[in-house]
């Protein structure tokens, strides 16, 4: 009788080692998939646009009222801004200056990353296109420049974030945000993409999770990737400031539970902008 309670004890933890390794390796193929490129550890580059996007002010998006940009003398993070907030398109210098570093941000390191390769996946309808630019490490509109981190925490390297930082003008930058809200909004029942190298790819749920306003306009979701039947979480947050957008991004690599992107680093992000 002992002997048997071992052997189900043997199965039972057997069968956990293997939910554990399918989990971590679904994690690993979404990883992939997600980043395209971006987990890299070398330098942030310069893209160019497809589109114009100049300072000229656009509509502003009437689902949210903007908040007003924090002010130096309000900024609680003690960093100087770029003086982003007037809505110009920032070269990649004035990019690469504005964009968090070391020391920023208590209990992070920051590195940077390389530029996505070309392609990613393309959704299969026209109205979650917004969310595999995202993806794909190109929002759209295209951006004039572009700097590319990676924030690591202080307990071995957790919690992950990936940034991107990228320059449009105040009129592409609130089409990118308006136009990223709307999918969110569409695509909340999921759907499924191609083009990422290893077969379609499929995300079950969208949806749009609650955070601080932070810059002029602020958007935050979760998407959930599906790996034959694994739920992986991704977490977003875009934060606009003028004309800059700064894209963060997180997954939970342990289980389906939402993970939680913290709140200092995209308002680290806006302090530098305005």
């Amino acid at each position: 009788m002992d002997k048997d309670r071992d052997r189900d004890g043997d199965r039972d933890r057997t069968r956990t080692r293997t939910r554990v390794r399918v989990r971590r390796a679904a994690v690993r193929a979404v990883a992939v998939v997600l980043a395209l490129g971006l987990a890299g550890a070398c330098g942030g580059t310069r893209t160019g646009a497809d589109t114009d996007g100049d300072a000229a002010p656009a509509t502003q998006d009437q689902s949210r009222t903007p908040t007003t940009p924090a002010t130096p003398s309000a900024n609680p993070t003690g960093l100087a801004g770029v003086g982003a907030s007037d809505g110009r398109v920032l070269d990649q210098s004035e990019l690469d200056a504005a964009v968090l570093a070391d020391g920023d941000v208590t209990g992070f390191r920051v590195a940077p990353m390389d530029a996505p390769p070309p392609g990613g996946e393309s959704a299969d309808t026209a109205a979650c296109a917004p969310l595999t630019a995202v993806l794909n490490g190109r929002p759209e509109p295209r951006a004039k420049a572009v700097a590319y981190r990676q924030l690591a925490g202080s307990e071995n390297g957790s919690p992950a974030v990936s940034e991107f930082l990228t320059a449009h003008g105040t009129r592409d930058a609130t089409v990118l945000v308006r136009e990223l809200r709307a999918a969110v909004e569409s695509c909340a029942g999921g759907f499924t993409a191609k083009g990422g190298g290893e077969g379609p790819s499929s995300y079950t749920a969208v949806k749009r999770l609650r955070v601080p306003d932070v810059g002029d306009d602020t958007l935050a979701y979760q998407l959930t990737g599906d790996f034959e039947g694994t739920p992986v979480p991704l977490v977003f947050q875009v934060i606009r400031v003028g004309g800059t957008v700064a894209t963060f991004y997180t997954a939970n690599l342990e289980g389906a539970a939402t993970p939680e992107l913290p709140g200092a680093l995209p308002a680290a992000q806006a302090a530098k902008l305005t």
